[in-house]
């Protein structure tokens, strides 16, 4: 009995720090999650995103900028020539870095990959990640999930990869 109170103690916490969205069924949770994650953060958001079109996302981003926040975010290489893309209105301001990536080559199509990950890290310690690009299309028209976790062992490991990221990926 003493061993599954001390499990369950284990997982409570673990269970309660985490948050899976089915859109569009929840996407309005979802979208307001991801925002109050945006206006909570602290010191930094660091964001790994294919495409970013979302113009209320794109301003809750902005203003955390504003209030000092630092945000980094890779983009796929593609989404330069984007007209919908964010990416011109962030690199605007100060304390938003933006940057862009292309996949690997592919010698035999003769084509590049996609920079495909959606995540974001806040304050190296939360993580949210999943299918979901931040559209409006995912918010309202996909079928997509997007995962919200306090785990500070999976933060950390998306933080490092996220640096690699940044080392291959060139400033926009």
């Amino acid at each position: 009995m003493i061993k599954k109170i001390l499990i369950l103690s284990l997982l409570v916490p673990f269970l309660l720090a985490s948050q899976l969205y089915f859109m569009p069924f929840e996407a309005h949770q979802a979208k307001k999650e991801l925002l109050r994650w945006i206006d909570h953060a602290h010191s930094s958001i660091d964001i790994a995103m294919y495409t970013l079109t979302n113009k209320t996302i794109a301003k809750h981003l902005k203003n955390a900028a504003r209030r000092g926040v630092h945000i980094r975010i890779v983009f796929d290489y593609d989404q330069i020539k984007s007209r919908y893309s964010k990416l011109r209105y962030l690199a605007k301001y100060r304390n938003i870095d933006i940057f862009t990536l292309r996949g690997k080559y592919a010698k035999r199509g003769e084509y590049y990959g996609k920079m495909h990950i959606k995540m974001a890290i806040f304050d190296n310690k939360k993580l949210t990640f999943g299918s979901a690009n931040w559209t409006n299309a995912a918010f309202s028209k996909n079928y997509e999930i997007i995962y919200f976790t306090k785990d500070f062992s999976l933060a950390k490991k998306a933080k490092r990869g996220f640096e690699r990221l940044i080392r291959l990926a060139h400033r926009y």
